[in-house]
Order: C-alpha cells, then sequence, then structure tokens
C-alpha cells in the first residue's frame, strides 16, 4: 500500500521522521488497549479474551453505537490476521449471551441490555496491508476495518483507514436478543427504516441530500445502518443521531 511520509520542519529546512512498526505484537496490543476509546472510539472491554473453543481474541470491546467489536493486531503483513478476526466474528455471533455477560460485569446492566447486534465489527490493525488484503476485504460481507498504523518517534502514532466494508443488517441480526429484552426500549422506538420509509417526499428529499453531502465527504466516510440510527463516520464517529424523542432520525457534530 502507499506510504505516508512525515517531516519536521525547522528554520533550516525540512527533515524527514523514520516511521516505524513495534517489533513485539503486545506491545502493540497493550498501546492500543490502554488508549482504545481516544484512539478508535471503542470501549475497553477485555484482553486475551479466550473462548469457549479455547481460541483467544486479542482485544475485545464496545464502539460508540453499541455494537461489538473485535479487535487483532499484527506488526507486518499477514493474510491471516483477517481470516483469524472472521473466525472469531462467526464465534461471538453464535455466542452473544457470553458478550452481553461481559459487557455486565465491566460496564453496567444498562449498557449490557443496549448491546446492538446489527452491526458487530472487526477492526485488523497491521504495520500495513497488501492489495490482495483490500480485495479480500471487499469481497466479505462483512463490517471490516483495516487500519495501519506507524510510530514517529516516541510520542508521535499514526493511524491509517486502508479499507473498510459495511453492511447493512438483515432481519435475524436486528432483533435484539432475549437477553436485551428485559428493560430494553428496543421495542417502544421505530426502527430507522421504517422513520425513513414513513418519511414524507420533502422531508427525504431532505434526508437523500443531507446523506450525499456526508458521503461525498471523502472516500473515506463510512455508513453503518443501526436499529435506530444511521452513524457516519471516519476512523471514529463523527455525526451522532439526534436523541431528543423517540424514532427521530437527524445528524448533529460531535463536537
Amino acid at each position: 500500500m502507499s506510504d505516508i511520509k512525515l517531516f519536521r520542519i525547522g528554520q533550516s529546512g525540512v527533515s524527514e521522521l523514520s516511521g516505524t512498526t513495534d517489533t513485539i505484537e503486545k506491545s502493540l496490543q497493550t498501546l492500543f488497549e490502554r488508549n482504545l476509546e481516544a484512539l478508535l472510539g471503542v470501549r475497553f472491554l477485555a484482553s486475551e479474551f479466550t473462548t469457549s473453543n479455547g481460541a483467544r481474541i486479542d482485544t475485545l470491546g464496545l464502539d460508540e453505537n453499541g455494537c461489538p467489536v473485535i479487535l487483532e493486531y499484527k506488526r507486518s503483513v499477514n493474510e491471516n490476521v483477517i481470516n483469524q478476526g472472521l473466525f472469531y466474528l462467526d464465534w461471538l455471533m453464535d455466542h452473544r449471551k457470553d458478550f452481553q455477560w461481559l459487557v455486565l460485569e465491566k460496564l453496567g446492566k444498562k449498557e449490557a441490555e443496549a448491546v446492538d447486534w446489527s452491526a458487530p465489527r472487526l477492526i485488523c490493525i497491521a504495520g500495513d496491508f497488501n492489495k490482495y488484503d483490500d480485495h479480500a476485504v471487499k469481497q466479505m460481507q462483512r463490517n471490516i476495518e483495516l487500519i495501519r498504523y506507524r510510530r514517529f518517534g516516541a510520542d508521535l502514532l499514526m493511524l491509517d483507514l486502508v479499507a473498510a466494508t459495511s453492511v447493512k443488517a438483515g432481519p435475524a441480526d436486528t432483533k435484539p436478543s432475549s437477553a436485551a429484552e428485559p428493560g430494553g426500549s428496543s421495542g417502544r422506538y421505530k426502527t430507522i427504516g421504517t422513520v425513513i420509509e414513513e418519511l414524507d417526499p420533502g422531508m427525504r428529499d431532505r434526508y437523500e441530500a443531507l446523506r450525499a453531502y456526508l458521503l461525498a465527504l471523502g472516500d473515506d466516510v463510512q455508513e453503518t445502518t443501526l436499529r435506530f440510527y444511521i452513524a457516519f463516520k471516519r476512523i471514529k464517529n463523527w455525526t451522532l443521531p439526534e436523541t431528543s424523542g423517540p424514532g427521530r432520525f437527524g445528524v448533529i457534530p460531535s463536537c
């Protein structure tokens, strides 16, 4: 993939900073886990989570939309990180209650009941990816992001979103799990799909114009359709749903 160069500007000219990747995979994982929310907008849940079949998921988290996130790290080009992550993602979808118990333990009952299974994500982090990785991800009907990193000295970290796919959830994924039903709000509000279908022509035109504007801001803008709203992001959400009433749709700046 293309390289990103970073230069320091001084009075005598410019000098290039040499970008490096960690030689030890664990040190990279530790760096991300300690700063997961600031870097990726993901709340940390567990490190080296052992599944029921004896496998180990590098990092488990919960994103800004309440969706499960699996993170896998590799310091060099390695196609296996994607295949491995997909295996874990399948396991997670088949063991939803295990994940919700973890959320309950770490973040509390409210967050556990609000877990949204409509858009679980796999984030693969590596020193680089190749064109085959990029192509493979685009063929997979999963929410996958490839993020390349570089370290510049001791205090600079660069993240580059190399590729991302966003898949609309099917009925089986948008249906709330039984663990989320008691005390949950999923049955009281209309889904975002229903809200959009019921818009009058004028509001529908405004929505489509806003959506087109947001997607035109860059090739790296991702659109994720959840149960109750649509989120737009790059690496992190930068527009959020309007939450002043049930069943309402809107986007507002996050800052």
